[in-house]
């Protein structure tokens, strides 16, 4: 049994939630923008021509090559086509101040997106905590962004139900960031994640939740982190 189980709930009860959490994201978030459902999205941005996507796209086999060990518990990462620049996205920090993710240069990112609302958000959680917990250096950090409108009590509230500890609070109350992510066809709803170098390239990405703190994600982890 994988170490992270105690965290994560039967596969019948992830697709339940899962399905719950894409009903609630249709409401939450695509209201929000225009009325539209929770489809698949309606542009597929691709890498752009800057100086930072061109140098992202050359990571094209780096890609492939780590999105090739996520099997078993995260077997539905896929590599990013092609990789491209998310230096830009922009949140706010666990001091509250604006960030982007070229404020972490030199550090690969697991950046999650997660609001209350959203149950298979809410089932990962503590397996995200864990993960930061065992594998969170100057090197690697879980960047886990709540994306909830409105002020930050409940999103505080139910971190400190469920005891996490490690995690840093970033926020987005704007769903601007969200939406950038979206536009760049990388997410239909909430939970989605995605694994960054130290570059600011997008090396793969996920829809969906997953078993964070199982040994399949911690041989990722180590495989992204090789060199």
């Amino acid at each position: 049994m994988a170490d992270g189980n105690k965290f994560f709930p039967a596969p019948r009860l992830i697709l339940a939630a899962l399905a719950a959490g894409v009903l609630a994201g249709a409401v939450a978030v695509y209201v929000s923008e225009s009325g539209s459902g929770n489809n698949a999205p309606d542009q597929v941005a691709a890498a752009g021509s800057s100086k930072d996507d061109v140098a992202c796209k050359a990571k094209g086999e780096r890609a492939r090559q780590v999105a090739a060990k996520a099997v078993g518990q995260v077997a539905a990462l896929q590599p990013a086509d092609p990789p491209q620049s998310l230096k830009s996205l922009a949140f706010n920090g666990p001091d509250g101040k604006p960030m982007t993710i070229a404020d972490r240069a030199g550090k690969t990112v697991l950046l999650n997106l997660w609001a209350t609302w959203c149950a298979p958000c809410r089932a990962e959680m503590p397996a995200l905590d864990a993960l930061q917990k065992e594998k969170g250096s100057d090197a690697f950090e879980v960047v886990s962004v709540n994306v909830d409108t409105g002020d930050d009590a409940k999103p505080k509230k139910f971190l400190k139900e469920i005891g996490v500890e490690t995690l840093g609070y970033y926020r987005d109350p704007t769903i601007a960031l969200f939406n950038e992510v979206k536009t760049r066809g990388l997410a239909l709803g909430l939970p989605v994640t995605m694994l960054i170098d130290g570059e600011g390239c997008l090396i793969a990405h996920m829809n969906g939740p997953a078993e964070w703190s199982s040994p399949d994600a911690k041989r990722l982890v180590e495989t992204a982190l090789a060199p």
